[in-house]
C-alpha cells in the first residue's frame, strides 16, 4: 500500500546567484539524442506548438516505426520520442526534415517557443501571436549566434490573456490592445510595436548573451545571472531601430496594480507571513484550505493570505497575480539537476484552474507593467469544444499513436500543442466539433473540464529512468481539488509545475511524501493514504503568503 510520509528535508529548485555552469549544456534535441534506461530519447521543438496534419501523421509514423509506439509531451508544447533504437538518428532527421519540422541542424535545440494556444480562435487576444511565433523562429534559424542560446532558454508569446505569460520564461511578450507589446526579460519591462515583437524578442535574447559573457558564470536562463548583473535591453533594441518605451512599475515592489477585491487585499497584505495567519488559522492546521463547497478559504486565514508579501523575482513573475496565470518560482524540471539532459521530459497534465479574481487599472504608466494588456485575464483552457475548436489534454501527458492519429483529420489543417500537455484542434463546426470530442473520449484523452485527472503529472519515472525510484505513472492518482500534483521519482523533479503545486515525491519502498508548495513555502501534508494526503493537498488555498507550520505526524497504512 502506497503511504504518505512527510518530507526529510526541503529541496530547493531554484538556481542561486552564486552559480557557474562549468560545462557546455547537454539538453537534448531531435539530432542531439540522450541515452536513457527505456533506449534513446530525442527531444523535438515545435514553436508556438503548431503542426499541420502532415507533421502529426509524421510523428505518428516516427513514433510507430521508430520509438515505443507513443509520444511524451512536455510542459513547453514540444514532443518527446523514447526507446529509440542506437542506429535510427539517420532515419529520423530524415523523417522530420521531409516533414518539415527541422528547419535547421544547428538551430533545432534553440527553437523554444511557447504561445496562446487559443490566438485567433475565440476573440480573446489582442493579437495572433502565431504569426509572432513563425517570424520568431525564422528570426532564431537566420541568425548565427543564436545556437549560442541553452536549449533551455525559453520564449513566451502571450496574446493578452494571460495564459502562457506566467509560464517562467526567459523573454516574454504580451499582446496589448493599443497595437503594443510588452516585453519582459528579468525585471526589465519594455513597450515596443506589436509589429516589432519577434524582434525585439530577438534582440533581448542577443542582449542576455551579452549579459551572460560579461558575467562569466556560464548562465543559461535569465535568472542565472549574477545578482546586480544588468541586461542592456534599452540598448539592444535601440540598436536594433527598435522604438521603445520603458514600462514603468506600479509598486515598489514592482507589482502591478489590482482591482477589485484583490486591491483590498493587496493594499492589506502583511508585512510577514506569521501575520497572515490567524488564531484560528494555526489551530486549524498548517494549510489554508478551500472550502469545496463554497470556493472559498477555510475559515481562520485572514483575507490578505491572498495577496504576495513578497517581491517577484522577475517582471514577468510581478505580471502573472494580475493575468490570472500561477505565480511563485518558476520551475522546468532538469534545469537544476546537473546531470539531468532529459529532465524537463515530464508527462503532465498541467491544467490550474481558473482565473485569479484580480483585474488590471489600465489606467496608464502608474498602473503598472501591464498597461492595457491582459483585460479578460484566464487560465490554461480547459477540455471541451467551443469557438469551433477541440481542446483535450493527454492523461500524464503520454499519447500514442492510435491517440495521434485520432486527432485527424483536422479540418482547419493543424493542430496546436499546448504547454499544458494538451492539443487544440481548429476549424470545425459546432456540432462537428462535439462529435470529434466524443470520439477523442473513446480514445482516452481527457475531455471533460471536470476531470480529476486536469493538473495531474508525472516524470518518466521506471523503468525509462535510472534515478528513478518508483514507477510513478503507474503509482499516480489524482486526487480531487484545484492544485496541480506532480509525481516524480527522484529529487530532480523533472517537469514539475510552475507556480502554486502538490509535490509527489517517491522515497523508495512504496512511499511518497506529498508537500504543497506555494509562495515559496513547502508545507508537508499527510493521510492514511497517498491518495487521501494528495487530495488533503490539492484542496490548498492558492496564495504567494508562506504559511510556516511544524511537520505533522506521519500516518501510512
Amino acid at each position: 500500500m502506497l503511504a504518505a510520509m512527510p518530507p526529510t528535508r526541503a529541496t530547493s529548485t531554484q538556481q542561486g546567484e552564486s552559480l557557474i555552469r562549468d560545462r557546455g549544456d547537454a539538453c537534448p534535441g531531435a539530432l542531439r539524442l540522450h541515452r536513457a534506461d527505456d533506449g534513446s530519447l530525442a527531444r523535438l521543438r515545435l514553436p508556438g506548438g503548431l503542426l499541420t496534419s502532415r507533421q502529426v501523421e509524421a510523428l505518428a509514423t516516427a513514433a510507430e516505426r521508430l520509438a515505443d509506439g507513443h509520444l511524451s509531451v512536455t510542459s513547453r508544447g514540444n514532443v518527446e520520442l523514447r526507446g529509440l533504437g542506437d542506429a535510427c538518428g539517420g532515419e529520423l532527421a530524415t523523417l522530420l526534415a521531409d516533414a518539415g519540422l527541422l528547419p535547421s541542424e544547428q538551430h533545432e535545440r534553440v527553437r523554444n517557443v511557447v504561445a496562446s494556444p487559443l490566438a485567433g480562435i475565440d476573440g480573446l487576444g489582442h493579437a495572433d501571436v502565431r504569426l509572432w511565433a513563425r517570424e520568431l523562429d525564422g528570426l532564431l534559424c537566420a541568425q548565427e549566434w543564436t545556437p549560442e542560446l541553452s536549449g533551455r532558454f525559453l520564449f513566451a508569446l502571450d496574446d493578452g490573456r494571460g495564459d502562457v505569460a506566467g509560464l517562467g520564461a526567459d523573454v516574454t511578450l504580451i499582446a496589448e490592445s493599443t497595437g503594443t507589446a510588452l516585453l519582459l526579460l528579468g525585471d526589465a519591462a519594455h513597450r515596443v510595436p506589436a509589429s516589432a515583437a519577434p524582434r525585439a524578442a530577438l534582440a533581448a535574447a542577443a542582449a542576455f548573451l551579452a549579459a551572460a559573457r560579461a558575467a562569466g558564470n556560464g548562465a543559461w536562463r535569465v535568472r542565472e545571472l549574477p545578482g546586480g548583473q544588468g541586461v542592456g535591453v534599452a540598448k539592444a533594441l535601440e540598436e536594433a531601430g527598435i522604438p521603445v518605451t520603458p514600462a514603468e512599475r506600479a509598486a515598489r515592489d514592482g507589482s502591478p496594480r489590482l482591482v477589485g477585491p484583490a486591491a483590498a487585499a493587496s493594499a492589506a497584505a502583511p508585512a510577514s507571513a506569521a501575520s497572515a495567519v490567524t488564531p484560528a488559522a494555526a489551530a486549524a492546521g498548517p494549510l489554508g484550505l478551500a472550502d469545496p463547497a463554497q470556493g472559498g478559504p477555510a475559515a481562520g486565514l485572514a483575507p490578505a493570505a491572498s495577496a504576495s508579501a513578497a517581491a517577484p523575482a522577475s517582471a514577468a513573475q510581478a505580471v502573472a497575480p494580475a493575468l490570472g496565470a500561477p505565480t511563485g518560482p518558476p520551475a522546468e524540471g532538469a534545469a537544476g539537476a546537473p546531470d539531468g539532459p532529459a529532465a524537463s521530459d515530464a508527462s503532465a497534465v498541467g491544467a490550474r484552474g481558473g482565473p485569479a479574481a484580480s483585474g488590471l487599472s489600465g489606467a496608464g504608466p502608474a498602473s503598472g507593467v501591464l498597461g492595457s494588456a491582459a483585460a479578460t485575464p484566464s487560465g490554461p483552457p480547459p477540455p471541451g469544444a467551443r469557438h469551433g475548436a477541440v481542446l483535450v489534454q493527454a492523461p500524464l501527458g503520454r499519447v500514442s499513436v492510435a491517440q495521434l492519429r485520432a486527432l485527424l483529420p483536422a479540418p482547419g489543417g493543424e493542430v496546436r500543442v499546448t504547454p499544458w500537455r494538451g492539443f487544440v484542434v481548429p476549424g470545425f463546426t459546432d456540432e462537428a466539433a462535439r462529435e470529434r470530442l466524443r470520439v477523442l473520449a473513446d480514445a482516452g484523452f481527457v475531455t471533460e473540464p471536470g476531470s480529476p485527472w486536469l493538473g495531474v503529472g508525472a516524470c518518466t519515472g521506471r523503468p525509462g529512468c535510472a534515478k528513478s525510484l518508483a514507477d510513478v505513472r503507474a503509482d499516480a492518482v489524482p486526487g480531487n481539488g484545484g492544485l496541480p500534483v506532480h509525481w516524480s521519482g527522484c529529487e530532480r523533479r523533472c517537469g514539475h509545475p510552475h507556480g502554486d503545486w502538490v509535490d509527489v515525491l517517491a522515497t523508495g519502498d512504496g512511499r511518497y511524501e506529498v508537500t504543497v508548495r506555494t509562495g515559496g513555502s513547502a508545507v508537508p501534508v499527510t493521510g492514511p493514504t497517498v491518495a487521501d494526503a494528495v487530495t488533503t493537498a490539492r484542496a490548498t488555498r492558492r496564495t504567494t503568503i508562506p504559511i510556516t507550520t511544524t511537520t505533522p505526524t506521519t500516518t501510512t497504512r
